[in-house]
């Protein structure tokens, strides 16, 4: 049963559109009429029958499981905020319903609406700006979480970037519950009205603030000081990204989120202390038995762990198990492990069935079953050893599939690190921080942070081997699910035939390389960075990135979220040419990482000497310059923009125009060049600007496709790389309506999402990401 209601709830995942009512009460009456002749078949006798009725309860769960999660869909979407009333000014209360969470121009926070003056959804996400230049720069007030706020605000409906592989922030979003995002406008009425909301939830949350703002006081400087913070109050914001990078090069990053292993070790440190209390009360054990008590006890304390430290997945997961057990105890009931699983696996799926769409509950889930697998049928007793060993082995290799599916890699070194970091995380890291968050006296927030800092030493040194990783391109699902049986079956106790046979299913998986467009043709991706431009160029055995998108802050561009992400999902080790068109910072903003985070062998540029970009690259950095040409696999590339020698100082009109041609197809990619770069092509190059498909010039500005540039490039298909509801306005209306009279079609990426075609014999036929994997909640 639970096992076909996680199957249903998964499946409506995928779904482009929900289904319609009238469809969900057909689906309920469908499980009614199968769980009706399960009934039947449970009565009869023989082998048929019984296969009969799980195959029958099986279907039955799968529909009420799509069922439900339609439905549940269904009332979230609801709660939208309706399309005329982005972008306008909205007066507003309500309550901080977060951690408030600083970031380099302000502090962004959940909001908890209460009172507005427009159909607002219940729950959105505020950013707070100090200003958007240093000369716009003033002092924000101070946000606690659990205050009471009246705010005037600006909204827009849940958007970002949809690309191949990444991260979709849209379903995330949706799984919070947080049904449109904005900023706070700067206005005389932005006031707090009540310093303490009343409530539970407002009350766990303060508490949590003021826990992580007591391990910022006591380390204030001090490196691992956001690693204490993860696994008290399960914020992991504050860790740097150069350790998360670590984590996952060594395997660890499950010991610095709340794991089901915490919050055991929680309940059964308090289920521990309270029997031995109990049994030394006459009066209290003559009451009620001393192992119910410690077991009580013991989630009670899991319990307020959770609560303590955001109520993640892995450890609700581990909260149900424990309530599970703690219940049967009480009754004194006997409990298989594998029901106790299937029944915390249910009670997640019916609290939040979007928790399917995380990937702590596959991994969560994935590892207890696969400790359950390797624990049940052993005969006789093993050694401690032996037996961590064991379990060890079975979680790296049961969980390398998903790994890759999920991360596309897995740590080579993570039993190793796992067999260090394992008991001094568990039982002394987390320990000394969570009695730091409850007596808060400085040498436990000192003892803690030097004995994470003692567990770095080795894990940092096995994270810094080159081969520490394997990283593999995102594997087809039928690679997967074939591998993840493999896996099952080399697992299974000794006795079992054939146990290397599983093992032999990974090699499929982990050499499996993306097919790469035949020789004289180019598979061209358009990114959707938002505001930016990156686009990726894929020949037969060569690739180019052409602009590398924004950077979002001192910590965060498109390169590292975006653009190496999607080259290691697509399986690209190596660029042979990064293109940076000028020095905008949309269009050079990610550079910098890509140039750190993959293999370059040339770097063409027209950025000025002194930018880091061009430090960084050295020798492989050349200018571009109009004549530049060059062949691959039977593509043409050639440098159109911007002359030798050109005197221009506007960076825009330096900018370098592309052209790719492939089996007489061609591909204009123009960056950020305006009517005088336009006026200047046209003299010197007109011929060459007749394209099949054309990258919009400055983003659709007004300051650029003057129409005798759209009569000379006459494209049939444009795409308009922009961001969603951007403050620039791109593309400008007169722009589009120019390009849209001369009957090409119109793609733009905040509404496509990355674009996908290929330059080849026949006609492109440009489609976006949104159209080729669509999901119920794109844009609502």
């Amino acid at each position: 049963m639970s096992l076909g209601f996680s199957i249903g709830i998964l499946a409506c995942q995928f779904f482009a559109v929900l289904p319609s009512v009238e469809a969900r009460w057909a689906g309920v009456a469908a499980a009614c009429a199968a769980g009706g002749l399960a009934w039947g078949a449970s009565r009869c006798a023989g082998q048929g029958a019984a296969w009969g009725y799980r195959v029958l309860m099986l279907m039955a769960a799968v529909l009420v499981g799509g069922c439900y999660s339609a439905w549940r869909a269904d009332i979230r979407l609801a709660d939208a905020l309706p399309t005329e009333w982005e972008g306008r000014d909205v007066v507003l209360s309500g309550v901080v319903a977060s951690l408030p969470q600083d970031f380099e121009r302000g502090v962004r926070f959940n909001f908890r609406v209460e009172e507005s003056a427009a159909p607002v959804p219940a729950t959105i996400s505020l950013a707070w700006y100090r200003g958007y230049r240093d000369e716009e720069m003033h002092v924000l007030p101070v946000i606690h979480a659990g205050e009471r706020w009246s705010l005037t605000v600006r909204l827009k409906r849940p958007h970002r970037n949809v690309n191949p592989h990444g991260f979709d922030y849209e379903g995330w979003l949706l799984q919070q519950d947080i049904r449109a995002t904005g900023y706070v406008r700067p206005a005389e009425g932005n006031r707090r009205i009540d310093a303490r909301a009343p409530g539970l939830t407002y009350a766990i949350e303060r508490v949590r603030e003021r826990v992580r703002q007591r391990f910022h006081d006591a380390l204030p400087d001090a490196p691992y000081g956001g690693v204490l913070v993860a696994l008290a109050v399960g914020d992991q914001r504050s860790i740097p990204p150069d350790l998360w990078k670590t984590f996952a090069r060594t395997g660890i990053s499950h010991l610095v989120a709340i794991s089901g292993m915490h919050v055991t070790m929680v309940a059964a440190l308090f289920a521990a202390l309270t029997g031995w209390g109990w049994r030394r009360t006459p009066a209290l054990a003559l009451r009620w038995p001393a192992q119910q008590a410690a077991v009580v006890a013991g989630f009670a304390a899991a319990l307020a762990y959770c609560l303590l430290a955001g109520w993640g997945v892995p450890a609700q997961r581990t909260l149900y198990m424990l309530g599970c057990v703690a219940l049967a105890l009480v009754l004194r009931l006997e409990t298989a492990p594998s029901r106790v699983l299937a029944l915390a696996l249910m009670v997640v799926l019916v609290l939040d069935p979007w928790a399917v769409t995380a990937a702590g509950f596959w991994l969560s889930f994935g590892a207890v079953a696969l400790l359950f697998l390797v624990g049940s049928g052993r005969v006789g007793r093993e050694g401690r050893l032996l037996a961590a060993i064991r379990t060890q082995w079975a979680v790296t290799l049961g969980l390398i599939p998903a790994l890759l599916v999920l991360f596309n890699q897995f740590s080579l070194v993570s039993p190793l690190a796992n067999a260090i970091a394992i008991p001094l995380v568990s039982f002394l890291v987390t320990p000394l921080a969570l009695l730091f968050a409850v007596f808060p006296a400085q040498m436990f927030a000192d003892l803690a942070h030097a004995a994470f800092a003692l567990t770095m030493l080795p894990v940092q040194w096995l994270g810094d081997l080159p081969w520490a990783a394997w990283h593999q391109a995102a594997p087809p699902p039928e690679l997967a699910a074939v591998a993840t049986l493999g896996c099952l079956w080399a697992l299974l106790p000794r006795g079992t035939p054939a146990r290397w046979v599983g093992l032999a299913t990974l090699l499929p998986l982990v050499l499996w390389t993306p097919p790469r467009p035949p020789a004289g043709e180019a598979r061209v991706t358009v990114l959707d960075v938002g505001q930016g431009l990156a686009v990726h160029v894929q020949t037969a055995a060569h690739d180019l990135i052409y602009d590398t998108g924004p950077a979002f802050s001192a910590d965060a561009n498109s390169g590292e979220r975006i653009l190496l992400p999607y080259l290691r999902a697509v399986g690209v080790r190596r660029l042979h040419a990064l293109v940076v068109t000028h020095q905008d910072n949309d269009h050079a903003g990610g550079a910098e990482a890509v140039l750190e985070g993959i293999a370059v062998d040339r770097v063409r540029s027209s950025l000025p000497e002194n930018h880091p970009v061009r430090l960084i690259a050295g020798p492989r950095d050349v200018p571009c310059t109009a004549g530049q040409a060059w062949e691959w696999d039977g593509v043409r590339f050639t440098m159109l923009h911007p002359e030798a020698g050109s005197a221009a100082t506007r960076s825009n009109d330096l900018a370098c125009v592309l052209r790719v041609e492939a089996a007489g197809r061609r591909l204009l990619l123009t960056s950020d060049i305006e009517a005088a770069s336009e006026a200047s092509l046209l003299h010197r190059a007109a011929d060459a600007l007749p394209s099949d498909v054309l990258v919009a010039p400055h983003h659709g500005s007004r300051t650029s496709s003057t129409p005798a540039f759209i009569a000379a490039a006459a494209p049939r298909w444009v795409i308009f790389p922009v961001g969603y509801r951007n403050r620039f306005r791109h593309p400008n209306p007169e722009v589009w309506a120019r390009w849209s009279a001369t009957g090409a079609g119109l793609l733009r990426t905040d509404a496509a999402g990355a674009v996908h075609f290929s330059l080849g014999a026949a006609d492109p036929q440009p489609e976006g990401e949104r159209t080729r994997h669509p999901r119920y909640w794109h844009g609502q």
